[in-house]
């Protein structure tokens, strides 16, 4: 199994390059691992900590642990890698203490070997998924200790396949799993996998403290005045297709932050928009704010923009990749989303807990906007409550690894 893995894992190899002549996120995951093994820098005697996420979402699940870990322990050497592009360009626009952040490389053994044997990791913290066969087995081979951060698992997943041996070998590996719910901890023990604890979600640590250092935006703060401000977050088509008609018909101010920016989704966003609206990237601080809607075309600032609004809708439910509803939540503002939201638990737990409002439709979309409304206050001060009763994953984690 594991020479079909690796054969796997050669053709993605080949097919990713055939890609890149055509694809611009497949040319950049080619160029950003190229001559990876002429750039790995010295460590000298310092202890090496690992941490691999997928992209940049789980970066900023990782994060707060990576905080904790680097301001307790000032001396190691933090090692950070991405697979996704969109993990790897973006990751500085957060705060972080990293001393050396760079794309995985392909997961071959004779790369996992040559990059484990050069940083000899004490401890490696895979967040959330993505579990690199060769990798893992390498770092195992060299005593690093392994552990996943917020991990959550499903059951059809191939760990839980009759075919999945080879994937259930590698999850042995770990030392410890830290889950976000009991769900993932039975899927667990049901393959012989018993170090697993159910510490919660560390992406609740990470908005509490992006709510504590949310910057002033006096663009955004002037366009809203004294209005009922409507954050539409991360959209994608399918969302706007949805929204876009009941803002037309509607008075309330709207800010729309895509969740791709580049001039053509945003030029159609605005041609389907019959309202008066603006680029944000087109304004000063001095600007006239004589408009309905306001397009978010920057990436980085949606974040912070959350504080001014007074509900939420959060993209990617309709194609079952939603966005993190946690941010808009932090801030007390209800949440609106798309149908397709299993693989997020907390989704559900926002819709079980009245904060949180699954639609479909436009009309669906009218009627969580009125209900949200007529108890906003109460809805909001629920939805905090939950946000800060689910933190301290971060905590937990470090405590049980370096601690105990």
């Amino acid at each position: 199994m594991h020479l079909l893995y690796n054969i796997g894992v050669g053709t993605y190899g080949v097919a990713i390059r055939i890609a890149s002549l055509f694809v611009p996120k497949a040319k950049k995951w080619i160029s950003g691992r190229k001559n990876w093994r002429n750039t790995l820098p010295d460590t000298g005697t310092k202890e090496v900590i690992w941490f691999h996420c997928a992209s940049l979402g789980e970066f900023d699940q990782g994060l707060p642990l990576m905080n904790e870990i680097k301001s307790k322990n000032p001396t190691i050497f933090l090692l950070v890698t991405f697979f996704s592009p969109s993990g790897f360009e973006h990751y500085q626009k957060r705060e972080n203490n990293a001393d050396y952040v760079c794309y995985l490389p392909l997961d071959t053994p004779s790369n996992a070997r040559k990059f484990i044997q050069h940083f000899s990791p004490s401890k490696s913290f895979f967040v959330k998924y993505e579990f690199w066969g060769n990798y893992i087995l390498e770092a195992k081979k060299n005593n690093s200790k392994i552990y996943n951060v917020s991990g959550i698992f499903r059951p059809k997943q191939r760990f839980f396949k009759w075919h999945g041996g080879f994937f259930r070998k590698i999850l042995k590996q770990f030392d410890h799993f830290f889950v976000q719910n009991e769900s993932s901890k039975n899927l667990l023990n049901s393959i012989d996998v018993t170090k697993v604890s159910i510490t919660g979600d560390s992406r609740f640590d990470r908005v509490i403290e992006n709510r504590e250092k949310a910057k002033d935006n006096k663009i955004i703060k002037s366009f809203k005045a004294d209005d009922e401000l409507l954050i539409v977050g991360s959209s994608w088509p399918a969302d706007e297709s949805v929204i876009l008609p009941w803002i037309n018909q509607s008075t309330k101010k709207v800010l729309i932050a895509p969740h791709q920016v580049d001039d053509k989704h945003v030029e159609q966003i605005i041609s389907g928009i019959s309202r008066k609206v603006a680029r944000y990237s087109f304004l000063k601080e001095s600007s006239i704010m004589d408009f309905d809607v306001l397009i978010l075309d920057t990436i980085g600032q949606l974040a912070s923009a959350y504080k001014y609004g007074t509900l939420a809708y959060v993209g990617g439910g309709f194609s079952g990749s939603l966005h993190n509803i946690l941010e808009p939540a932090v801030f007390g503002l209800p949440v609106i989303l798309g149908p397709k939201h299993t693989r997020f638990p907390e989704a559900q737990a926002f819709i079980d807990g009245g904060f949180g409002f699954s639609i479909e439709t436009t009309t669906q979309f009218e009627k969580a906007f009125e209900t949200i409304l007529t108890d906003l206050k109460s809805i909001g001060d629920k939805e905090r409550s939950f946000v800060e009763a689910s933190a301290g994953a971060s905590e937990r984690i470090y405590q049980a690894v370096f601690v105990s």
